[in-house]
């Protein structure tokens, strides 16, 4: 299972973003990690350290490790249409962060957690497998056992922010990934034609 377990406020501080969804210090201390923060003189970054850090970005956003990262590239080069525009859509397909977006979990790993510890139905099946690309039409609900636990039920959050992508119904705790999301809707800040650039090299 691909996590990160060292502190969410330093990778947040090294792009000058929330990506791990921990804004809290960007606001009194944005400056970059290390001991000499801002008074460290910093080099403008070339064209291959912009497109690794739009990778490294990616990866702490969607919770992916390198090799499995690298994998979903590869297939998103196999489809039709754009490389980064494809790469984007199926990190939004998995099935971690669709949970996620349909505001079961309160963050990505919260979300990768309940898939882990099998409390997530995939079409009537428990599904353990965070990376799991869902399908359109596919029905995701809570296991039947974990339907009934209210520590669990509890997590759901009202979405503040539609994604028409995804439905939940909070009455019948059904959920369905109606389609692939197009880019324009997603609103994570990532520059994939940089790590499009970055692989083709």
């Amino acid at each position: 299972m691909a996590r990160y377990t060292g502190p969410k406020t330093k990778i947040s501080r090294i792009f000058g973003e929330p990506i791990l969804g921990n804004a809290k210090w960007l606001g009194k201390n944005s400056n970059p990690p290390g001991q000499h923060g801002a008074q460290r003189k910093r080099k403008q970054l070339g064209e291959y350290a912009l497109q690794l850090r739009e990778k490294q970005k990616a990866k702490y956003t969607y919770g992916v490790l390198e090799r499995q990262f690298r994998k979903t590239f590869e297939e998103a080069s196999r489809l039709k249409g754009v490389k980064g525009e494809n790469l984007i859509k199926l990190l939004e397909a998995r099935l971690d962060n669709t949970i996620f977006r349909m505001g079961l979990a309160a963050s990505r790993p919260e979300a990768r957690q309940l898939v882990a510890h099998k409390h997530i139905a995939v079409n009537g099946e428990v599904t353990n497998v965070p990376s799991y690309t869902c399908k359109p039409g596919d029905v995701i609900t809570y296991r039947s056992k974990s339907a009934h636990n209210t520590s669990i039920v509890s997590k759901q959050r009202p979405s503040s922010t539609k994604f028409s992508w995804v439905d939940w119904n909070p009455n019948t705790n059904t959920g369905t990934f109606i389609a692939m999301p197009e880019r324009e809707a997603v609103p994570e800040n990532i520059k994939e034609q940089l790590i499009v650039e970055l692989y083709s090299k």
